[in-house]
């Protein structure tokens, strides 16, 4: 009988406990979870005319094909090393090639791929550039073509 008196004890001692101690809790979640929620803007942002809109979000974006080492790495989640990779793969056809080239994993694309762009050469690149010439022999050849 003395056990079942303990436990019957022992167990309105911690009903009384977390009784007493849940409206407390329950009163500073409520308080925190209204503290960590921002305010409501009082007016919202006017919307530009999309065409401008997106001119200007082109303007704003930084080219990963001309961008110095430097403002790559003031990006998020671009680091030194993510950005000597962006340097040495140059120049990129899409910014979307930095994932699907194992320059950067997905989670560290999508904070910066709003920010950033891959713009193209002017002029056709199959028409004005010439492929790299391997060995003088070629060279000399092309050239004697040409004369």
């Amino acid at each position: 009988m003395k056990i079942t008196q303990l436990f019957a004890t022992t167990l309105l001692a911690s009903i009384a406990t977390f009784a007493f101690a849940a409206p407390e809790t329950a009163k500073s979640a409520t308080a925190a979870a209204k503290a960590s929620t921002p305010a409501k803007a009082t007016a919202a942002p006017a919307k530009a005319p999309a065409g401008k809109a997106d001119a200007a979000t082109a303007g704003d974006l930084l080219d990963i094909n001309t961008a110095s080492r430097e403002d790559l790495i003031k990006q998020p989640a671009i680091g030194a090393a993510i950005a000597d990779k962006i340097i040495a793969g140059r120049p990129w056809k899409a910014k979307s090639d930095l994932v699907s080239k194992n320059v950067m994993n997905k989670a560290a694309y999508d904070k910066v791929a709003k920010l950033i762009i891959a713009k193209q050469a002017k002029g056709d690149s199959k028409t004005t550039a010439k492929a790299p010439v391997k060995d003088a022999k070629a060279h000399a050849k092309s050239d004697a073509k040409k004369a």
